[in-house]
């Protein structure tokens, strides 16, 4: 039974021991120890507050980036209708040319057939003149072979001259 009760000098020892390790753990230990703990506690403590400080700076720049997001659709919404207005303007102004163009080759092709028309009609005019003169005088000469025939014919003429 001795195991179950300790001795009274075992008591008095364990006690001493205790205290003497007690003295040298609170002597060199313990302050160590509290001094880590309070650099850590601190070092937690920095990093929350970094922690916090970068979720206000990531809310700010996120709201700043919604932001800017927000500015660069409007942008690009604005330049995108003035393309299409340039492009629409553009489209006009060709068609107005072009049909101011189309109008001014088709009076000049009217002018130019008109032109040519004219032209023709002067030609065929003058072979019908031509013509006719050379078949007057064709005939005249058959007709004026004779002597009598010419004599009749200059009094007819001068009977006509007189007359008029």
């Amino acid at each position: 039974m001795e195991l179950v009760k300790p001795a009274f000098g075992l008591i008095f020892w364990m006690f001493v021991s205790f205290g003497i390790i007690f003295y040298l753990l609170k002597k060199y230990a313990w302050q160590p120890i509290l001094k880590m703990l309070k650099e850590r506690e601190e070092g937690i403590q920095t990093s929350l507050d970094s922690a916090k400080k970068a979720r206000e700076e990531m809310a700010a720049l996120q709201s700043s980036n919604e932001r800017i997001l927000s500015e660069a659709k409007a942008e690009r919404d604005a330049l995108i209708k003035e393309a299409r207005e340039i492009k629409e303007s553009i489209i006009n102004e060709a068609k107005t040319k072009a049909t101011q163009e189309a109008g001014r080759l088709m009076a000049a092709a009217r002018e130019n057939i008109n032109n040519e028309k004219m032209a023709a009609i002067t030609e065929l005019k003058n072979q019908v003149a031509l013509l006719s003169m050379e078949i007057a005088e064709k005939i005249l000469k058959e007709e004026l072979t004779s002597q009598e025939k010419q004599k009749t014919l200059i009094k007819a003429l001068l009977e006509d001259v007189n007359l008029n």
